[in-house]
């Protein structure tokens, strides 16, 4: 019985661990440090906004082009809700070294999350960043408990219905509770 208790916590621990991560400031994109990546960004839109296009566009450095190295640019989006989309790779327009992307979120994003892999000739890859995401805000976000952006306001964004972010969460964490109470009378 103890170990469906165990079982349940642990789920609800991973399943809230998204939501205190806190290593991210509310608001303030993360962008490359251009003299260690590869490419050098010519345009991004920012922020980012609920329905229109988000496009970003970057030139691949001298060396890189010259090597036949490949570009897949891979983006995600997160919701207010907590919730990210899976990644997805990018179909880039490619004119030489300029890659292009564009991605519509939908209504309620907090950000949209973009990195580059480098496929090199040989085979081998690198990530940009690594192990991570470059961040671009929408213009109404949630995180840590309040709304920001320019399009946001105390409680929530302008001209958007009231919701609650984070309820998903509530609603799993309730039935994971449910579930471990359920395998305690049996």
């Amino acid at each position: 019985m103890q170990k469906n208790v165990l079982i349940g916590l642990l789920l609800t621990l991973v399943l809230l661990s998204p939501l205190t991560s806190g290593a991210v400031k509310g608001g303030e994109d993360v962008n490359p440090d251009e003299s260690d990546v590869p490419f050098t960004i010519n345009s991004r839109d920012s922020p980012s906004v609920d329905s229109k296009s988000w496009s970003l566009s970057i030139t691949m450095n001298d060396d890189e082009y010259q090597n036949n190295t490949v570009f897949e640019i891979t983006t995600q989006i997160c919701l207010n809700d907590g919730v990210c989309d899976p990644p997805e790779v990018m179909d880039a327009e490619i004119d030489g070294a300029l890659h292009t992307v564009s991605v519509t979120p939908p209504s309620d994003h907090t950000y949209v999350n973009w990195r580059v892999k480098a496929i090199y000739e040989n085979g081998n890859s690198t990530n940009y960043p690594n192990g991570d995401w470059y961040k671009t805000w929408s213009s109404c976000w949630y995180n840590d408990g309040t709304f920001g952006g320019i399009d946001s306001e105390t409680d929530g964004c302008i001209g958007e219905e009231e919701s609650t972010p984070g309820f998903g969460i509530l609603v799993s964490v309730s039935a994971i509770g449910l579930a471990a109470i359920s395998f305690r009378k049996k």
